[in-house]
């Protein structure tokens, strides 16, 4: 009879024996984490995708190449434009598109930012590459020179932005700060820029040296939309300088401001991008 009946205390070993065991078994398959998805796009991973040679000149790529539409020019319209985009396995960027945004003319720019700017290096998580979501501000801010004093009459200055009339062309009226229409370049600011990149001619000391970036330059829209009074107020040098002018001086001619149906003369900023 004593060698039929199991000790309780054995019994009740064995059974916790038992159930350690599964439940150890159970937590060591619970801790194994799966693998990353293909398709999914993560917002944090273990380490993050960068920008192919480094943060800082992408960054500069970013100011280097930014066009300041010359219509939010005109409108004074300054800020930040946040952009996110997905970076694929391939380290390519993917679905641009603004999350904050700021005016049409910033946001469709700060797109074209993105998209034209260099691969990445992409994400890993968990020993894997996977795509991840980044966000980068995008920001515009116009320089000191975009400011102009007008006197209105004999009693008070009146601070306009680039966007508005430096006089009149009725020199017995006073200058008019805001106009119906505008300066534009004629067939559109896209046209401009094209203009200026076709009949660009990097200097070539500036070549030499591998210097890149953007001249701001200041100049006058006339009532017949000729382009005076250039002057640069940014300089990069090496020649750079007096490459912009020449561009500015020489370039055709814009649709002037507009103002109860007449003409008038307005200040412009306007960037000249130089790229090797």
């Amino acid at each position: 009879m004593t060698f039929r009946i199991k000790s309780p205390l054995l019994v009740l070993l064995s059974c916790l024996g038992f159930s350690c065991l599964s439940f150890s078994s159970h937590a060591q398959k619970r801790k194994m984490p799966p693998k990353p998805s293909a398709a999914e796009v993560y917002d944090s991973v273990a380490q993050p995708a960068v920008p192919l040679g480094g943060t800082e000149k992408y960054a500069r790529f970013l100011g280097d190449n930014q066009r300041y539409p010359a219509t939010a020019m005109q409108k004074g319209i300054q800020g930040t434009v946040k952009v996110s985009f997905i970076v694929e396995k391939t380290g390519t960027v993917n679905e641009v598109k603004v999350e904050t945004p700021l005016s049409p003319e910033l946001d469709a720019e700060a797109i074209r930012l993105i998209k034209s700017g260099p691969k990445w290096t992409p994400a890993k998580h968990r020993n894997q590459v996977v795509r991840q979501r980044i966000y980068v501000p995008v920001s515009f801010v116009m320089s000191p020179g975009s400011e102009v004093v007008m006197a209105a009459g004999k009693d008070r200055p009146i601070t306009t932005s680039a966007a508005d009339i430096a006089a009149s062309a009725n020199p017995d009226r006073p200058a008019v700060v805001a106009p119906d229409r505008p300066t534009q370049p004629v067939g559109g600011n896209q046209a401009f820029f094209d203009w200026i990149e076709k009949n660009q001619k990097y200097p070539l000391l500036a070549r030499q040296r591998k210097i890149q970036g953007k001249v701001m330059v200041e100049f006058m829209v006339q009532a017949d939309g000729s382009l005076t009074d250039a002057r640069v107020i940014r300089k990069m040098g090496s020649g750079l300088d007096e490459e912009a002018l020449r561009l500015i001086k020489t370039a055709p001619k814009w649709e002037p401001a507009m103002f109860q149906g007449k003409p008038l003369k307005q200040k412009m900023v306007l960037p000249v991008l130089f790229q090797l």
